[in-house]
């Protein structure tokens, strides 16, 4: 299969509710160069949790703005592509049908699912919802990030080309393990399995096995301690 993505990019600038970010992303049309890093003239705020080799891209499938429509009608007219700073949006391609650690060629240039985006507290006044964060990561509707295993041009005339599956694991099944259940260390041991998944991720399994607890989510979720 392959998918049509729009494409978006951003610098960090002031934005009116969620302070110094680049969250606030405009389509792009034509070819842009895909490094290592992302895409050109792309930025991340806050490069300790954006950004980097494991999560150079960032993917939302489109589809799921119909379900926030739904849920928040009040602030419906916010709900489109790319109102979470995503830098790629599909319609085909979920949570469920992504898989950890899965291939794909984009233009001449190759990336890999590296694992679920981890909700952050600033979509919370993003949309005015203060739990929103808390309510996107249960839900599971959270998108996903991309290593570029291979540079290259890319461009929204270019589809999304599944070229290789090296796991088991979705994504969904990736956030419910890491963010949903109680401890559980065979979970934790089979998501570690998957082929793919970011250092990060891979650390943080690594650490609960090792303290045999799960980190607090508050601070990611509500940029506190505890709520």
């Amino acid at each position: 299969m392959a998918y049509i993505p729009l494409v978006f990019t951003g610098p960090v600038r002031d934005t009116a509710r969620c302070g110094r970010s680049a969250i606030e992303k405009r389509q792009t049309e034509g070819v842009i160069a895909l490094s290592a890093t992302g895409l050109a003239g792309d930025e991340q705020a806050e490069k300790a949790f954006h950004g980097g080799p494991d999560r150079a891209l960032c993917h939302y499938p489109r589809e799921h703005y119909d379900y926030w429509k739904m849920i928040y009608p009040e602030i419906e007219d916010r709900f489109v592509a790319p109102f979470f700073g995503e830098n790629i949006s599909t319609l085909g391609m979920t949570e469920e049908t992504v898989f950890i650690g899965d291939i794909y060629q984009w233009g001449s240039a190759v990336i890999q699912v590296t694992q679920p985006r981890s909700p952050c507290y600033k979509l919370n006044p993003l949309t005015d919802v203060s739990d929103f964060a808390q309510v996107m990561q249960d839900c599971g509707r959270t998108g996903w990030l991309y290593r570029v295993v291979g540079k290259g041009d890319v461009s929204s005339d270019q589809p999304l080309k599944l070229l290789t599956r090296t796991s088991a694991v979705s994504v969904r099944e990736a956030a419910a393990i890491a963010f949903h259940l109680p401890f559980d260390e065979t979970e934790y041991r089979y998501l570690l399995q998957a082929s793919g998944l970011s250092a990060s991720w891979t650390l943080t399994m690594q650490r609960r096995l090792i303290t045999g607890k799960t980190e607090d989510f508050n601070r990611r979720l509500f940029g506190s301690a505890a709520v």
